[in-house]
């Protein structure tokens, strides 16, 4: 075999002139991860770098001032010198490379460089002539430091990374060399010429990274995969035969998994090697798997981020290159095979051209282990598949990845290990018994926790089964058995009773994986929101003013009334949930639930709290959802029936808030909403998706409605807790108007609350904010109080129902939360 230049084998003379290949044609570009990764990790440098030099503009400005000093003593002729070679050669060392690239015909890669080249052009000179004069004394500014002289970004040289970082240089380290140089240079003379601080050049490399690969994913690079018939050809430099291929994946699963293709092998001439098996399995002789070298970042954030998450012992290795990766597979095909676990035998592995690599293995005719009926998942088979494992684990090889697809069941019912690529030899003990909590959580779901633990102890011994107890965890699974584990979140608990009844002394205290949990990284991202909106909300209070002005026994009056709220609040939950709830707990679930909305729409906030509440009480998933939808569509009722009935009070005793009234432009503003909403329904698709939506949001109400009807107390207390609520938050707002000496009508009181209620809940902002107040302030103004009154009225409101259980709330989530009852 030799290779063209566009990393394809092609067969030497005499040999196969060309195989033929089934297989749908491939696109001509693709969006590779890596560019995308790139792209992030350019544009958080980008805003790190602006954070620095707004927060350390002292530092960088010395920076800047030791330079400049520095190169004043550089000798003149040097720095000319510099300057015109970078001058020249910032410039045409690209252009040569792209003129080398275009007589290899790579000219699509090239115009996309250029496009690149252009977009971070009219970005750069954007900022140096736009937005500085529009913006004087900002971030863009302290790139400069003051001089007028000096730019945010080096003009000349952005557009050049751009293209660089577009164009692909890999692999060519003369031309990598020679551009970077003429970079540096540039860079070099920008400074001694104060054109450019250190700041602007950083920020200039980060964008024109940034505006180079964004541009090379949006636009997509040309595909640099070999196709199918150079695969299959690349066979002939082990010295087989292949006579036809075919594609065995879909193009859409076309992920990090890898491409496969079942080849039929050419007869073999006398005295040749034949792969063992041959003829025996089926209509292929091999079944190719490929690995491309641009999928090899395919997953790569989610790897991180379990890197980061999990002990370094838990997780196997995050990235490797297309050499390392062809290499790991092939050592654990070998070492699976050597323990005498029954496996597809590897029959070679070769490079294909520069950025794919094969593996050929035996094809054996079956069906992944999630394809095979259940009634054919017999007790003889899972007892087989364990002997599998234990061989396995008797060589100290840990699979990673036991989950339906790596068990294939063949036609002759047994079973093999396949998809090895995430192995690891002479593993620990703790990877291991992972792969033993994998396997046995795969088996469960297929045929049950007492048949999987059963044929597990007859192979293995209740002894080492024991152990995988404090490893059945999700987080210790793979991504695709956690999501099959989302039908059944009781399994791995059965799976643990089923194991304890074996052997009741074992150890059931779950295992320490993890170095930190998501929420505790939510406490601390939520806190940190909270702090940022609360405090200058706090601070721009005028508590002087209030302190002076308050009628103090209204003040008590409107604390106690918030704090009611919390009391109807969990009365209200309690009414809809037939089971049994706390009293206590569910209150301080709703002070939990105050602090969650400040970082949370004021609808969402309070039903997810309450819903992962109910969950953790022992309700089922869908009747919590079903419970907390329940309560949320009585109270949205209720709410509005109080609203219409209000307004019909009010407009009838008093003309105070007749300008509550609807205007005609609003009432037809409402009507040509409707019409456009009833108009878009008529689509199908968007009807299906719309009714999809309210079905999972609703599914299962009516029936948990049925349920609480059933129970006049469970409905006393519902109907009553929703009341409850409203009247405790008219309360508030009443005493409130009354702390600072103002009086309306409590029916224009109560109006008043309910349109601004409505209007926050509406709202995207976290609890409502500047949605409530804006329309608490109007509508009091409106009825007749002044508009200091109001305004001091709506902050004591505000101070009561949104500020002020701020911090109770964080400190009743982290109780709650240590007491995993969210």
């Amino acid at each position: 075999m030799t290779q063209t230049r566009d990393g394809t084998a092609r067969p030497r003379h005499g040999a196969t002139a060309r195989v033929p290949v089934d297989e749908p044609a491939q696109p001509d570009r693709i969006r590779r991860p890596s560019d995308a990764i790139r792209f992030a990790a350019s544009v958080v440098a980008l805003a790190a770098v602006m954070l620095l030099v707004s927060i350390a503009q002292q530092t960088t400005h010395g920076l800047q001032t030791d330079i400049a000093e520095g190169t004043a003593h550089a000798p003149r002729l040097l720095l000319t010198l510099a300057t015109l070679v970078s001058s020249f050669g910032v410039l045409a060392v690209p252009i040569a490379f792209a003129i080398e690239r275009l007589f290899h015909k790579d000219g699509t890669r090239v115009a996309i460089a250029l496009l690149a080249a252009v977009i971070a052009f009219g970005i750069t000179v954007g900022l140096d002539d736009l937005v500085v004069r529009a913006a004087p004394g900002g971030v863009l500014d302290s790139l400069i430091w003051g001089g007028t002289e000096t730019a945010p970004v080096h003009t000349d040289i952005a557009p050049v990374i751009a293209f660089v970082s577009a164009v692909g240089m890999a692999g060519r380290a003369r031309w990598q060399a020679a551009t970077w140089t003429m970079i540096g240079l540039a860079a070099l003379t920008g400074l001694t010429a104060s054109y450019a601080s250190v700041a602007a050049l950083a920020a200039t490399y980060c964008l024109g990274r940034a505006i180079g690969h964004g541009t090379l994913y949006a636009v997509g690079t040309p595909n640099p995969r070999p196709t199918g018939t150079a695969v299959v050809a690349s066979l002939e430099r082990l010295g087989l035969r292949p006579k036809r291929g075919a594609r065995l994946d879909e193009p859409a699963d076309d992920t990090e998994d890898g491409r496969r293709y079942g080849v039929v092998l050419a007869p073999c001439p006398p005295g040749a090697r034949i792969p063992a098996g041959r003829g025996v399995h089926g209509d292929w002789d091999l079944e190719v798997r490929v690995l491309d070298r641009d999928q090899q970042t395919a997953g790569l954030v989610y790897r991180i981020w379990r890197l980061l998450r999990l002990r370094a012992t838990t997780t196997g290795r995050t990235l490797r290159s297309l050499r390392r990766s062809l290499e790991q597979e092939s050592l654990m095909a070998y070492a699976v095979d050597a323990t005498g676990a029954r496996t597809p035998r590897l029959a070679g592995t070769c490079e294909v051209g520069t950025e794919a690599a094969l593996l050929a293995y035996e094809h054996v005719p079956g069906r992944r282990l999630g394809d095979v009926p259940g009634e054919e998942v017999t007790d003889e088979l899972l007892t087989d598949i364990w002997r599998q494992f234990r061989s396995m684990q008797a060589g100290r090889l840990a699979h990673r990845r036991l989950q339906d697809g790596a068990l294939l069941i063949g036609e002759d019912g047994l079973a093999y290990i396949t998809d090895l690529r995430a192995g690891e030899t002479a593993a620990g003990d703790l990877a291991l018994r992972l792969d033993l909590a994998q396997l046995l959580t795969t088996l469960a779901l297929r045929a049950g926790p007492e048949r999987a633990v059963r044929t597990a102890a007859e192979v293995l011994g209740e002894e080492v089964l024991g152990g995988a107890v404090p490893l059945l965890q999700r987080v210790a699974l793979s991504r695709a058995t956690r999501q099959a584990l989302r039908r059944d979140r009781e399994l791995l608990t059965r799976i643990r009773e089923q194991i304890v009844r074996l052997k009741p002394e074992v150890e059931a205290a779950p295992a320490r994986l993890e170095r930190f949990r998501p929420r505790t990284i939510f406490s601390v991202v939520a806190l940190s929101i909270a702090a940022y909106i609360v405090i200058p909300q706090v601070t721009s209070l005028d508590v002087g003013y209030l302190a002076a002005t308050a009628s103090w026994h209204w003040v008590v009056a409107a604390l106690g009334a918030a704090a009611l709220s919390y009391v109807a609040a969990a009365l209200m939950l309690m009414g809809f949930v037939p089971e049994r709830l706390p009293l206590r707990r569910t209150v301080l679930v709703q002070v939990a639930a105050s602090f969650v909305k400040l970082v949370a729409p004021a609808a969402v906030g309070g039903v997810a709290v309450n819903t992962r509440y109910l969950q953790r009480s022992g309700v089922r998933p869908t009747l919590a959802v079903a419970s907390v939808g329940a309560s949320q569509l009585v109270g949205m009722v209720t709410h509005i029936l109080l609203l219409v009935l209000f307004g019909f009070l009010t407009g009838s005793t008093t003309k105070a808030t007749q300008d509550l009234a609807p205007s005609r432009t609003i009432v037809i503003a409402v009507l040509v909403l409707g019409l456009l909403a009833g108009l878009t329904l008529t689509v199908p698709r968007v009807r299906r998706v719309v009714t999809s939506r309210l079905k999972s949001m609703f599914s299962g109400v009516v029936p948990r409605l049925v349920d609480v009807l059933q129970s006049p107390k469970k409905l006393f207390t519902g109907m009553g807790g929703t009341l409850l609520l409203t009247l405790a938050f008219v309360l508030c707002l009443d005493a409130s108007i009354r702390s600072f000496g103002g009086s309306l009508p409590w029916t224009t009181v109560v109006l008043v609350f309910l349109t601004a209620n409505a209007v926050g809940s509406a709202a995207p902002t976290p609890g409502g904010l500047g949605a409530v107040e804006g329309a608490l302030t109007l509508a009091l103004t409106i009825s007749g109080l002044t508009a200091e009154t109001a305004t001091s009225a709506v902050l004591l409101y505000r101070l009561f129902t949104l500020w002020l259980p701020v911090l109770p709330g964080w400190g009743a989530f982290a109780y709650l939360q240590r007491k995993e009852a969210l």
